[in-house]
């Protein structure tokens, strides 16, 4: 403990920002995912599934719905009789072998969306052909999606106690719960009855049928058993609820005061029972609240283990990323000093490591090497599990391995061979060199031997060179016998001179061989990389990630992507190939996690599904097939594929933006250009509309009057000239502000007066119309551009006599609203259309699309953009009236009093 950790909270200790944005952001998660509660209890017949019942039936009395989802009452009266009333869902029935299985019917309560559900068993094993091979994993779908779930679970279900249970009650179940999901849970209600009555209620036929609970009391129920199970599952409870209560202080920004003792390395090696030891590290990290990892040291000797040995070791470490643990597999040829060196870097206070051998402690050096490297470090040494009845690792290790074997055996026969034929082809040099050179010579062999075939070849050529040398070439020739003991010295120098040499060629031929490896798996990422980099199109970087991944993991990939509504199509250069799964790849995307071979999400598929998660998005799937399972189950692949997704998807994401960026450049582009031929119309065509205008009213004056056929035709030129002059200046106008052109005269007006000069200028349009206006007594003065403004309703009045229909009512309004002022103009006409609400403001679009009615969809295009350039809104919607309403909002702003008013209107002057 360090000083620090004995002093009380500071008490100007602020939470740190981001720890309370990431906070922030975990408990929106949360708040979208279903509640799920577990209840909890030592054995079968402790009365979850009743309690779990009883609280669903208080819930739906309470008017929550409650659905049925699966649900097993192992022939209890009382718990179906809890049944009466509820929701159940049907079953599915799964064809499997001839037999029809009924599993819980995962799409149709995902369809149906109820607000509880009832799932029964967590731990249990779905039938072949489900979508998921465990129940715990379509709960988390269920969750996903929002739905509360209850579950039900035995403590020896749990994956980091199943050896315990079986060690206590010799009886290892199969179906197991990662401790993850338990502790995921939102709440775990511990059901709990004592032995005894546990006992009297399986005697009485309460928990099995009588048949049954006879052979159940002998084997699994006995009191022993049951008080043990108590006591663990009492122990588990324990510790969730200091998880709960670590929880509570970290999300109300408490600094906590619980100090751990660091966190905790497993160490995987090759015997059978390392399972034991994950599952004992993983249950002293939860007890201490720790972080823990888990790695495996592959020396020269491990590294030529078989396939289905190494293969054991991989789903040890599998089994330990289940139960929370970051695994890896590292290259050495000194065990122990990889284990320290792993555990420094990673700050990893305690190294747990499987016990040595009871009868030949010698067999266990790595512990005491350990010990003597870091004195600092906590070395812990895990009992044997419970024998039982053998777990399926220790069952799998007596397999033989006979390609293994074979390969090794040539080894050593090309070792002694070579050795044997060197002292024959160095016999007719005996007349020409002296005896240490020979001996030289041998020790070449011994090298080339070591460097060729590794260490224990290279020890059998030692002492098979050293026998040679003796025999062949010593005097005595042809006998073993010595006749000058200081041969003895020479015999002894040259073995341990042989081993020696051979153990460092060895060792060097090993690290060059990680070196190489580790090479070629950073000179394909930065290949990988590089070729990404100048992939500007979709089908680039499509390519480079299939060839780069074929050429990396010898494994054929095809690369899925999203159409504009989210579904993944196949890509057309995939011909030839093995199709992929598009459901399974969707459920991947959907989900963000992998799915198919080597995980928990319909591991039967051949293909391995890799979601491309980019910062924004994720941007397609990976499907990838590779030559072998194993493949996938190692953590250096899993992480160099995961870095190759990465890059993949980031790639994509670029390529996304930039094709974003090309088409706001063009549009920005088409803009300017229409500003341009708009404005440099608008300045054309004024002279000869202004010419029109002017020539139609003299017509319409010409003294004498002109008969009344060419007064109507003069009458009709004027006003169509007078139309085509608003719309010239409407175009100006657009082409002015979109310009940056209009200089706003910003002046404290009343907004009445701008009403009444509005309608005073529209008063032509508004002829066939009901106005009303409905102005605040209290409004106050707001700073604005009263001509702009003056245009703005004007634009809306004309808009609104022109789409309603002779002796509408039309109102005009202004009122404080907050800090605004509200101007409105509605009206009792067919309204804005439903989802143009926005779209009516843009340039050119119109109310109706195809109509008789004169203009070019300008006007409100105007309106937003001068009520913008005030830094004011505006917006559509219906009225009260039934028809549209256009709704200005001004800002207040602070206006001023009496003295200051004419003071500002005498400098305006």
């Amino acid at each position: 403990m360090f000083p620090h950790d004995l002093q009380g909270p500071d008490p100007l200790q602020r939470p740190d920002p981001d720890a309370l944005l990431a906070q922030v952001q975990s408990q929106e998660r949360l708040d979208a995912r279903g509640k799920f509660r577990i209840y909890f209890g030592a054995s079968a017949g402790v009365g979850k599934t009743y309690a779990m019942l009883a609280a669903a039936r208080k819930l739906h009395a309470e008017g929550k719905p409650v659905l049925v989802g699966v649900l097993e009452t192992h022939g209890r009266a009382d718990t179906a009789a809890l049944l009466e009333g509820l929701d159940a869902l049907p079953p599915k029935q799964i064809a499997y072998r001839g037999k029809t299985l009924s599993e819980f019917d995962l799409d149709a309560a995902l369809a149906l969306g109820p607000a509880l559900i009832l799932v029964d068993e967590l731990a249990h094993s779905n039938a072949p052909g489900s979508r998921h091979p465990k129940r715990w994993q379509d709960i988390e779908e269920l969750l996903d999606a929002g739905i509360d779930v209850f579950s039900t679970v035995n403590v020896q279900h749990l994956e980091s106690l199943n050896d315990v249970v079986g060690g206590i009650t010799g009886i290892r179940v199969g179906e197991t719960v990662p401790d993850t999901v338990f502790d995921a849970a939102d709440e775990v209600v511990m059901v709990d009855i004592p032995a005894d009555e546990l006992l009297a209620r399986l005697k009485s036929g309460k928990v099995y049928q009588q048949q049954q609970a006879d052979r159940a009391s002998k084997n699994f129920f006995r009191k022993g058993n049951l008080i043990a199970l108590r006591e663990l599952a009492l122990r588990r409870t324990a510790d969730r609820i200091e998880d709960d209560v670590r929880a509570y202080r970290v999300e109300k920004s408490i600094d906590t005061v619980w100090k751990t003792g660091g966190a905790l390395l497993a160490c995987v090696g090759p015997r059978p029972g390392n399972e034991h030891v994950v599952r004992s590290t993983a249950r002293l990290a939860g007890q201490l609240g720790a972080d823990w990892h888990a790695v495996y040291v592959e020396t020269p000797v491990l590294q030529r283990m078989p396939a289905e040995q190494r293969e054991r070791i991989l789903l040890t470490l599998r089994l330990a990323e289940e139960l929370g643990a970051s695994t890896e597999v590292l290259a050495d040829s000194d065990i122990a000093a990889a284990i320290v060196e792993y555990a420094r870097g990673h700050n990893l206070s305690k190294i747990v490591m499987a016990r040595a051998h009871a009868n030949w402690p010698w067999r266990a050096p790595h512990i005491r090497r350990i010990a003597a490297r870091a004195p600092d470090i906590d070395v812990l040494e895990i009992g044997g599990a419970g024998r039982g009845k053998g777990s399926a690792a220790q069952v799998r290790s007596r397999a033989p391995a006979p390609e293994g074997g074979k390969r090794r055996l040539w080894a050593y026969v090309a070792a002694a061979g070579a050795s044997i034929g060197a002292a024959l082809a160095f016999a007719p040099l005996l007349a020409f060199l002296d005896l240490a050179n020979i001996a030289m010579l041998f020790l070449l062999v011994v090298l080339l031997v070591a460097f060729k075939l590794g260490r224990g070849p290279s020890v059998l050529a030692t002492c098979v060179c050293v026998g040679c040398f003796d025999f062949f070439f010593v005097p005595p020739r042809f006998t073993f016998a010595v006749a000058d003991l200081q041969y003895l010295i020479t015999f002894a120098v040259m073995l341990a001179v042989g081993l020696i040499t051979g153990h460092l060629t060895a060792g060097l031929r090993f690290q060059a061989h990680v070196a190489a490896h580790r090479e070629r798996r950073a000179r394909a990422l930065y290949e990988f990389a590089r070729e990404l980099s100048g992939a500007l199109q979709t089908e680039q970087v499509f390519d480079t990630t299939r060839d780069c991944i074929e050429r990396t993991f010898r494994a054929q990939a095809i690369l899925l992507l999203p159409d504009p509504e989210g579904q993944l199509q196949a890509s057309d250069s995939d011909g030839g190939l093995e199709q992929p799964d598009i459901g399974i790849a969707q459920w991947a995307f959907d989900h963000a996690q992998s799915a198919g071979m080597g995980t928990d999400t319909l591991p039967a598929s051949p293909f391995f599904y890799l979601p491309l998660v980019a910062p924004m998005r994720t941007r397609g799937v990976l499907a990838i097939a590779p030559e072998h399972q194993r493949w996938i189950l190692v953590p250096e692949q899993r992480r160099q594929l995961d870095t190759f997704a990465a890059l993949a998807a980031i790639a994509l994401e670029r390529v996304h933006y930039i094709e974003v960026a090309q088409n706001a450049l063009v549009s920005m582009e088409s803009e300017r250009l229409r500003n341009s031929l708009l404005s440099a119309l608008s300045h054309d065509l004024r002279t000869p509309l202004t010419l029109l205008v002017g020539l139609s009213e003299s017509l319409l004056r010409a003294r004498p009057p002109l008969p009344q056929t060419q007064h109507d035709t003069a009458q009709v030129l004027h006003s169509e000239a007078l139309r085509m002059n608003a719309l010239v200046a409407n175009l100006l106008d657009m082409a002015r502000i979109q310009s940056g052109e209009v200089k706003l005269n910003m002046q404290w007006q009343a907004p009445e007066e701008v009403i009444g000069s509005s309608l005073n200028l529209c008063a032509t349009q508004l002829r066939e119309h009901i106005v009303s206006t409905s102005v605040a007594p209290d409004l106050p003065l707001v700073r604005f551009d009263a001509v702009l403004i003056e245009r703005v309703l004007c634009n809306l009045l004309e808009n609104a006599a022109k789409y309603t229909p002779a002796w509408s009512r039309i109102d005009v309004s202004a009122s404080i609203h907050g800090a605004w002022v509200r101007l409105k103009v509605s009206d009792d006409g067919p309204g804005v259309p439903q989802g143009l609400e926005e779209a009516v403001f843009e340039k050119f679009t119109r109310g109706e699309r195809e109509s008789a009615k004169p203009g070019v969809g300008l006007g409100l295009a105007i309106c937003r953009a001068i009520v913008e350039a005030h830094a004011g809104k505006i917006s559509a919607g219906r009225s009260d009236m039934g028809g549209a309403a256009l709704i200005v909002m001004l800002p207040l702003g602070h206006p001023p009093t009496g003295p200051a008013i004419e003071l500002e209107t005498r400098i305006a002057e």
